[in-house]
């Protein structure tokens, strides 16, 4: 299950990558925030977060989604494999700090490191601008999807 929120396009791109990366190993949906309901979670076998950092912290929309989701299905989706991609304008740390709280809080299991990919984009017109990721780094984006769902497949996680 990919979950992705995104305001200006560039998280979109990303989990749109990673869909297509996972997609080529085996089964997998690309659900929006907003949309993820705790039986989308309860379903899958793993999960790929993916969201943008505003403000130094997880997008509002992002973070409602865990809040929404997190006590029903708490105790139900240990163990399962997590990872994580954020887009950043500056360095996307806290928001990785705090998506990686929430999966330890439901017990889940990390398997690489948060995927950064930062845009550097400071003034207000470039931020609220739609943004548009470089092939390279959308190129990181698929392989994680393309790990994540052939390790699912292997029963690597």
């Amino acid at each position: 299950l990919i979950v992705y929120h995104s305001r200006t396009g560039g998280s979109r791109h990303m989990a749109e990558a990673a869909y297509a990366g996972a997609l080529g190993e085996g089964r997998a949906r690309l659900v929006p925030a907003e949309e993820a309901r705790p039986k989308d979670l309860l379903a899958a076998s793993g999960y790929l977060f993916c969201a943008p950092e505003n403000l130094a912290a997880l997008s509002g929309t992002m973070k409602e989604f865990f809040d929404r989701c997190y006590y029903p299905v708490l105790g139900q989706i240990e163990a399962r494999p997590y990872a994580q991609m954020i887009c950043a304008g500056s360095d996307g740390e806290n928001a990785a700090r705090q998506l990686a709280r929430i999966a330890q809080g439901w017990r889940l299991k990390a398997v690489q490191d948060p995927l950064i990919i930062c845009t550097h984009v400071q003034t207000p017109e470039a931020i609220l601008a739609d943004k548009v990721i470089p092939e390279d780094e959308l190129q990181m984006c698929r392989d994680l999807g393309q790990a994540m769902a052939a390790g699912l497949v292997m029963g690597v996680f």
